[in-house]
């Protein structure tokens, strides 16, 4: 496979091409340094200054020099971060000014959310998804994160005039990195990963994906993420308030690593870990992040993506464990997944997974999780292809960085 794809568009190999010929004029534009010229500028397209807790700042600096530093990118995709950083920033303003203004958002109670996490390629999207089937929960939409104000309404949540903007908008992605689709599918009407919902904050794995910046990453494991937390659960009390189910449902392998700030901030959390061998599933994170870093840069290494892969997610697993062996009451809060038994009877997952936290697992609830898997096509987008030696990786080099996971959790 090439990265990035022959079949992008003729349109972006031009714009990138000529920024190629201005970086050999040592000209970088738009710049993305320094951090305090996107806040002035979010600041003056907006009309608004109020932040909220401006701790986010230290962050937004890291990850600007990281973009500029490590992220090699195209022309085109340096206009993209520009842009997707000034958005971030704009969110931010209108959420905090929204709340100001509905004093109700910040009375909101977030009661017994329902976390999934684990290693991308888990069964992490299909166990989410299915979850997010019970009219008890409620998921995030990808339409009403990306376009938060106003808050959702329950009549329209499947009608309102945002959604066909936000998936012309997600469709995008499929432009500047075709095959991105095959490997992860996105839509506007999906459930939503909380790595949006923490982008605002700048401490987000949804840069860690998207652009190759390793620095930043595992700085982002060594963070305290108290107020990225807090700003999490304004972000859920914002959505909720005109639309509020029994519980939220979530997702986002990295809370792996934050799991004591998680407990914190929500004390009666339960929490879902899926497990797979990790060799098992690295080629095709490697691809992902390959396709996905392909948008944004003409500069790509398969071989140093796939080894930051495999530093990042050993790291965090190690992370999470050690988090884990920290609590008290670990049997009773977390319920843990085997990747097989996701692929051989899912509903039979689910039903145990409720069982296990007390939730009302209904025939109501069994017959839309059924549905669901027979409307969910498998390959809509096509297959995905990939193999471990593609990216330099094998069990023999890189498996013991695994181990004591693997003995963990019996994989």
């Amino acid at each position: 496979m090439q990265y990035p794809s022959p079949n992008q568009p003729a349109g972006i190999k031009v714009i990138n091409r000529i920024g190629r010929g201005l970086r050999k004029l040592r000209i970088e534009r738009p710049s993305l340094l320094p951090a305090e010229a996107l806040i002035r500028n979010a600041e003056k397209q907006t009309g608004l200054g109020d932040f909220g807790d401006e701790s986010f700042i230290p962050a937004l600096e890291k990850l600007t020099f990281a973009l500029e530093r490590e992220a090699r990118l195209s022309q085109l995709g340096r206009i993209a971060v520009r842009g997707m950083l000034l958005d971030n920033l704009k969110l931010r303003l209108h959420l905090t000014e929204y709340r100001k203004r509905r004093p109700e958002v910040a009375q909101q109670k977030i009661t017994r959310p329902l976390f999934v996490l684990g290693l991308p390629r888990t069964g992490t999207t299909i166990l989410y998804e299915l979850l997010a089937q019970d009219p008890a929960h409620r998921a995030p939409a990808t339409w009403e994160v990306a376009q938060p104000i106003p808050p959702a309404q329950r009549h329209s949540f499947h009608t309102d005039p945002r959604i066909p903007d936000v998936e012309k908008h997600v469709q995008k992605m499929e432009l500047l990195a075709p095959g991105f689709q095959a490997i992860h599918a996105m839509g506007a009407e999906l459930p939503q990963e909380c790595v949006a919902l923490l982008a605002p904050h700048f401490i987000s794995d949804q840069f860690g994906v998207s652009f190759y910046i390793p620095e930043y990453r595992h700085w982002t494991l060594a963070q305290d993420m108290t107020a990225a937390y807090q700003w999490h659960h304004q972000f859920l009390q914002h959505l909720q308030v005109d639309y509020r189910e029994q519980r939220w449902v979530l997702k986002t392998p990295p809370h792996l690593a934050y799991l004591d700030t998680l407990i914190q901030q929500y004390p009666d959390a339960a929490i879902v870990q899926t497990h797979r061998a990790p060799m098992d599933v690295l080629g095709s994170i490697s691809s992902l992040s390959c396709t996905l870093h392909s948008a944004f840069s003409d500069d790509i290494d398969p071989i140093a993506i796939a080894q930051a892969e495999v530093d990042y997610f050993s790291a965090m697993l190690a992370q999470g464990m050690e988090k884990r062996a920290g609590m008290a009451d670990e049997s009773s809060r977390i319920y843990d997944v085997q990747f097989d038994d996701m692929l051989s009877d899912p509903i039979a997952v689910c039903e145990s997974l409720y069982k296990h936290f007390d939730f009302d697992f209904s025939d109501e609830v069994r017959q839309a999780m059924q549905a669901y898997l027979e409307s969910r096509p498998r390959d809509k987008h096509g297959s995905h292809h990939y193999s471990l030696e593609q990216f330099g990786l094998s069990q023999r080099q890189h498996g013991e960085l695994f181990a004591d996971y693997c003995k963990r959790f019996g994989l």
